[in-house]
């Protein structure tokens, strides 16, 4: 999740925001994107003297699209709405950010022997409006079809930059050969001489041949992208297979990458051949990524003494129904599902269920005065807006072969159980049962585990 989703802490939005540090939740002064590149270098700062390894995945440019009014200001009379020119100015605050960094590795004297990455996980969100068929009606994405989570080019097709002059990539070339995240990793093993990445079984290959010469040597290769966001994987759906050429589409259309870029015209008909070996690709990639499809992910509980908070982000359920940001925390969505979770030791378990999280200290049957405000409309000026108020009247909870239910007095903030639980994975369910008859799940839930159980 990210800032004003549900993982997130209650009420941060962008600006002096509460972050966990690793020890506390501490409240920061400023802008989200700015606090976490200071932090960065802050680090670096630190361990100028030895290796290190710095990520910082930046929030922005997700929606809600809020920046600061200097940043989005500028674009306001280029584009449609607010929303777009906002959208933009997260995009400005990011490259300053990024320009500031790069000045303060210089400063420190570590440009010269830094691996400097730069990408990014999908295509535009913000930044273009597509009609029914992907094509661009609105705004800028490169000429390609498609935006974030599209089959088409313009979902997927992203930036990364690798600078690094001690290793020889100081000076702009372009690699045209298919590429994917996959290739970081045996990359930066060659690129730090970490060792062999064969015997690691991974699925991406070493670009450092490429990034030394574009013209190296390389052989033909298909990689699979596929956007699901239902809870059972789907064959073909929303997919692409990718070689330097050719794009397989949902398995039925085919475009030729070098003719047309844009992918207008699908030529399918026209190369049987072509479909048919692609199509065979991604039956092997198929074949070995369901392997895993059942395998749950379970949340440990129980590990030492250390409380965990569960949220309704993580449920599952067939709809993939979740009250996944804040927005809907607010307007109480009536929705359940269960986390898959492993309790680590067996012991004796406490388990609070919140309406709220512990940070909004007001009865589970309260609202919040105001109207909620819905997440893609959240604006610096707007904030969340109030909460619906809910007349739960009782809570149940069920972990394993536990099934218990308790009333619910108004003024209680939780409803709490205890039980004593053997070692093991499990499901767990939670649920408020209200006065309306549209029960819900809890949607926050922390867990401690207490003396071992007796």
């Amino acid at each position: 999740g990210g800032v004003c989703q549900t993982p997130d802490y209650w009420g941060n939005n962008y600006f002096d925001d509460v972050y966990w540090t690793g020890e506390i939740h501490k409240k920061f002064a400023g802008y989200c994107t700015d606090i976490w590149f200071q932090a960065a270098m802050g680090f670096i700062q630190a361990n100028r003297d030895r290796p290190f390894f710095c990520y910082i995945p930046t929030n922005a440019p997700h929606s809600p699209h809020l920046d600061a009014p200097e940043f989005s200001a500028p674009y306001l009379e280029e584009t449609p709405h607010a929303d777009r020119a906002n959208y933009y100015g997260m995009v400005t605050n990011i490259d300053r950010n990024v320009g500031l960094l790069r000045a303060f590795l210089a400063e420190l004297g570590l440009a010269h022997n830094t691996i400097f990455i730069f990408m990014t996980d999908n295509g535009s969100g913000g930044g273009v409006d597509v009609d029914a068929d992907h094509f661009v009606v609105s705004g800028h994405n490169s000429g390609m079809r498609g935006k974030k989570n599209s089959e088409y080019d313009g979902g997927h097709r992203v930036p990364c930059f690798i600078h690094w002059p001690a290793g020889g990539l100081a000076h702009g070339r372009d690699v045209t050969h298919v590429t994917a995240n996959v290739d970081m990793v045996p990359t930066l093993m060659a690129l730090c001489d970490l060792g062999e990445a064969d015997s690691l079984e991974l699925d991406g290959a070493n670009l450092a041949p490429l990034l030394a010469d574009p013209d190296a040597p390389w052989p033909e290769r298909a990689l699979v992208t596929d956007s699901q966001r239902v809870a059972s994987p789907i064959k073909w759906r929303k997919s692409a297979v990718m070689t330097d050429r050719w794009r397989l589409v949902n398995g039925r259309e085919l475009y030729d990458i070098a003719a047309d870029p844009g992918q207008q015209r699908d030529i399918a008909p026209a190369y049987p051949e072509v479909v048919a070996g692609l199509r065979q690709a991604y039956e092997e990639w198929w074949e070995k990524v369901a392997r895993q499809f059942d395998d749950e992910i379970p949340i440990p509980l129980g590990m030492d003494a250390q409380e965990v908070r569960l949220n309704s982000h993580d449920w599952r359920n067939e709809a993939c129904d979740c009250a996944w940001n804040q927005s809907l925390i607010r307007e109480g969505i009536r929705s359940n599902g269960y986390w898959e979770v492993e309790v680590k030791q067996p012991g004796r378990y406490r388990f609070e269920l919140r309406r709220w999280p512990r940070e909004e200290a007001i009865p589970l049957t309260a609202g919040i005065p105001g109207a909620p405000v819905p997440f893609e409309q959240l604006t610096i000026h707007s904030g969340y807006g109030g909460g619906v108020a809910i007349p739960i009247t009782g809570a149940r909870l069920r972990i394993g072969s536990v099934n218990q239910a308790a009333a619910v007095s108004a003024p209680a903030q939780s409803a709490q159980f205890t039980v004593d639980l053997p070692a093991g994975p499990a499901h767990l369910q939670t649920a408020f049962h209200s006065a309306d008859g549209a029960d819900l799940g809890a949607y926050y839930v922390y867990v401690q585990r207490l003396d071992p159980a007796t």
